[in-house]
Formats: structure tokens, C-alpha cells, sequence
């Protein structure tokens, strides 16, 4: 909690548009504690970049990655598998769909800013219960037959975008920056969506954290031991994934995230979900923070689609921890 607070702090102080720091620390102590009559001192632009778009913004990284993050535990949970992602089911593909069929044919402001958001979430919705049921059998959901579900369908939708961003020409560009992912041009209103989610993801899936760990066992150990293992699965899966479409809704595609960080969390304070669910939604949080301050500042102006930079750090770091773990299985060997 205290880096996630000190990544907020630095990271506020930290921008393009040439603020001094003492005024970017000035305009927050008056703005948000002192009340805004003591800001006369500062430009009105000067106040709204600090209190509109960066605040905003940072918030925004926050509960990108904590949903992210939060959401790649319930996976690598109900799936029992470490390398599971959020987008194991194919919601990233599902969003991709609805977000590049509003860009493609121009509706992407039929309801103002809400219009790609609300589309990416409920087509992502659908994928996951369409996946669901492809995997539901008699004996109940199966592991394996739902991430075969999951490969297929993100496969099939998947070739859907890419023909839509073959049939765009004047759009192409603004197709392929949301399936890259960022957080520019986002604002309160994009916090306001994603907050709700986090608020009700977080305590639903730490409730469901001893069983998680339960099903480590495996699930007929689990269903033994009292645990309804279908429907903590069904509720796990819904739940991650409902913090998965959220997130993709209004960030795009942004990898890694999930992946990483629990594994990383994982890593330093063990298997158990009691804490892995809490600190991998902290854990995702400081990461995309850090992420999109790089993205923002690295070619300042210039800025790089956020999902390039958690694949440029994540996919090296996570390639250096399966190192790690190999060698000291060796060594132990």
C-alpha cells in the first residue's frame, strides 16, 4: 500500500505539459484540501491538467491493473494453472470485436463517450457465456474442454477483427490503438465505469479464496471437504471475467497484466489466496501505474500504446522468472 501510494504521489508529478513540481503539488494541496478559492494563484489550464487529466488518469492506470490483476488470480485459481491469463476465455477477443465494429462503421459516439465502453463490456459478456456453454457437459464445466472453448472462440473472433481492420481505411489507426491498449484521452467518467467493478470483484473473489485453495488439492478433494466445486468455479470464472471485460472496455487490450502479477505475488508471499487476491489487485495496480507513466513520458510528446509497454517489460521479466524457477529446480534436483 505505501509504493502503490508513493507511485500515485511521483507519478502525479510527472508530465509533459512543463508544471513545476511545487505547482503540481500546490494545485492539489488547494484544489483537494484546501478548497478551490485558495488556487487563484494558478492558471485554470494549469488546475485542469492536474485535477482532469492526470489525477484521472493515474486513478484510471490503478483500477486497469487492479482488475487485470485481480481477475488473472481467479483464473490461475479455478484453472489451477500459473499460466493463466485473463484472457484465457476469449473476452479480450469478444471486446475486440464489439469496440472495432462501433470504430469501424462510425457509431463510436452514438452515446457520447459511454458508446465503445458499453459495447466492448457487453460483447465480452456474451463470449464468456457463450464459452460456458460450449464447455458445460453432463458431469458438469471441464477444465479442459473450457480453455479449448476459450482457445477456439478467441481464434474465431479474433479473425473478425482482423478482417474489420483490413476493411478499414481511414479508421485503421484507431482500431489497432485500442486493441493495443492506453489510457489517453480517458477521464472521471472512465474512473466512475471501472470503480464499481473493482469494488464488488475484490470481496466477492476473497471471499472465495479458501476455497480456491482447496481446489489446489483438486476437485474431488475439494467437493469432499465441503466445497461446492461447480459453482465456486461458475462464480470465480464469471467474476474474473466480468473485471476482465471492464477493464478491456475501457483501457482495450493491455497484456501481461494478469499473467505477471500474480505469478510475481505468488512468487514472494506463496500460494495462499487469503493474500494473493488483496496483493495482486495492489501488485497489478503499481505495475500498470508505473506502465502508462513510461508510455506517457518515453517519447514525451509522442505517446506508446500502454499494451506495448507491459509486453516489453512483462513478457522479458516473466521469461527471467521461469529462468529462475528452473534452476532452482535444478539445484534442488
Amino acid at each position: 500500500m505505501l509504493l502503490l501510494a508513493v507511485s500515485m504521489l511521483v507519478s502525479l508529478s510527472i508530465g509533459s505539459a512543463g508544471i513545476s513540481l511545487k505547482d503540481v503539488w500546490g494545485i492539489l494541496w488547494h484544489q483537494l484540501i484546501g478548497g478551490a478559492d485558495s488556487g487563484q494563484a494558478w492558471s485554470a489550464g494549469d488546475v485542469a491538467v492536474i485535477t482532469q487529466v492526470r489525477l484521472s488518469r493515474v486513478l484510471l492506470a490503478v483500477l486497469v491493473g487492479a482488475c487485470l490483476a485481480l481477475a488473472g488470480a481467479g483464473f490461475q485459481g479455478v484453472l489451477r494453472n500459473p499460466l493463466a491469463e485473463p484472457y484465457t476465455l476469449g473476452v479480450a477477443s469478444g471486446s475486440s470485436v464489439g469496440a472495432a465494429y462501433m470504430i469501424l462503421f462510425g457509431y463510436q459516439t452514438l452515446i457520447g463517450m459511454w458508446t465503445i465502453p458499453a459495447v466492448a463490456f457487453a460483447t465480452g459478456v456474451v463470449t464468456l457465456f457463450g464459452v460456458i456453454w460450449l464447455s458445460r457437459g453432463r458431469s458438469g464445466m471441464q477444465l479442459e474442454t473450457l480453455i479449448l472453448s476459450g482457445v477456439i472462440v478467441q481464434s474465431f473472433l479474433g479473425a473478425f477483427v482482423s478482417l474489420m481492420v483490413s476493411m478499414s481505411n481511414g479508421v485503421v489507426n484507431q482500431i489497432l490503438f485500442w486493441l493495443m491498449g492506453s489510457l489517453a484521452l480517458k477521464s472521471w467518467g472512465h474512473v466512475y465505469i471501472l470503480l464499481p467493478f473493482l469494488l464488488i470483484g475484490l470481496p466477492l473473489l476473497f471471499v472465495y479464496a479458501n476455497p480456491l485453495n482447496l481446489l489446489v488439492l483438486g476437485e474431488r478433494h475439494a467437493s469432499h471437504l465441503g466445497i461446492r466445486v461447480e459453482r465456486t468455479k461458475l462464480i470465480v470464472l464469471i467474476g474474473s471475467t466480468l473485471l476482465t471485460a471492464a477493464a478491456v472496455s475501457v483501457s482495450g487490450v493491455i497484456g501481461f497484466v494478469g499473467l505477471v502479477i500474480p505469478h510475481l505475488i505468488r512468487l514472494i508471499v506463496g500460494p495462499d489466496y487469503r493474500l494473493l487476491i488483496p496483493l495482486s489487485a495492489i501488485g497489478g495496480g503499481i505495475f500498470v501505474l508505473w506502465a502508462d507513466t513510461l508510455a506517457r513520458m518515453a517519447l514525451s510528446p509522442r505517446e506508446i500504446p500502454l499494451g506495448v509497454v507491459t509486453a516489453l517489460i512483462g513478457a522479458p521479466f516473466f521469461a527471467y522468472l521461469l529462468y529462475r524457477s528452473k534452476r532452482s529446480q535444478e539445484d534442488t534436483a
